[in-house]
């Protein structure tokens, strides 16, 4: 990748960050504003709520692309497995009809296993639109590690061009924000020699990642 690409990638990244934050901040935002008004001790209680529940979700989405999309430099080469599953439960917190079916059987993932188990478990959790089950699996196996994410829910949305982008045959020029998360793992991947690949049924949404082991990957 040259310069103009990694550029344009870290462009199309941060526009995806800023539009899930968005929403958020901008609750923060109005939440304060209605503080400033209010003046019934209930009502204000309430705000407060609010405020408290819109931060928790700022912070776990910042901590989730910190370490999904960044250096993540406050981490070593490898990562206890609790992390990436506390960010992943996180993600869920506000949404009671998805529920985690955990299958880890290493003790602690590299950087780039991570960001690809974290990227796998957004795009699943996004097309859980109508809820359902995410289940999540890692371990070694024939010296590589394999990441299985599988979402089982009714009415599964999943966009194919992101799809495309995991599995490194959607042209460079098409990319956008949404897709720009599949196209760095998928990016990762192959650097490390593995690969991507994803299918999609009506009510299912498969998506597997194959890394050689090498240093850094898992441990």
């Amino acid at each position: 990748m040259d310069d103009r690409q990694s550029i344009d990638l870290a462009a199309m990244l941060c526009s995806r960050l800023c539009h899930d934050l968005l929403s958020p901040v901008g609750a923060l935002s109005n939440g304060l504003e209605l503080l400033a008004m209010e003046s019934d001790p209930e009502m204000r209680a309430n705000v407060m709520q609010l405020l408290e529940q819109s931060a928790l979700i700022s912070t776990n989405k910042l901590k989730f692309f910190r370490l999904a999309f960044g250096a993540a430099g406050g981490f070593g080469e490898r990562v206890e497995i609790a992390e990436p599953k506390a960010l992943i439960e996180a993600l869920i917190a506000d949404k009671p009809n998805v529920t985690i079916e955990w299958g880890l059987a290493e003790p602690t993932l590299g950087k780039p296993a991570v960001k690809v188990l974290l990227n796998f478990a957004q795009i699943a959790i996004d097309a859980l639109v109508r809820g359902g089950t995410l289940d999540i699996g890692a371990e070694m196996r024939d010296g590589a590690c394999e990441i299985v994410v599988r979402a089982i829910g009714p009415k599964i949305a999943f966009d194919e061009t992101i799809g495309k982008a995991l599995d490194g045959s959607l042209d460079r020029a098409d990319l956008t924000s949404r897709t720009a998360a599949a196209h760095m793992i998928n990016l990762l991947a192959t650097e490390s020699g593995g690969g991507l690949q994803y299918h999609k049924g009506p009510d299912a949404l498969v998506l597997g990642a194959v890394l050689p082991a090498g240093e850094g990957l898992i441990g």
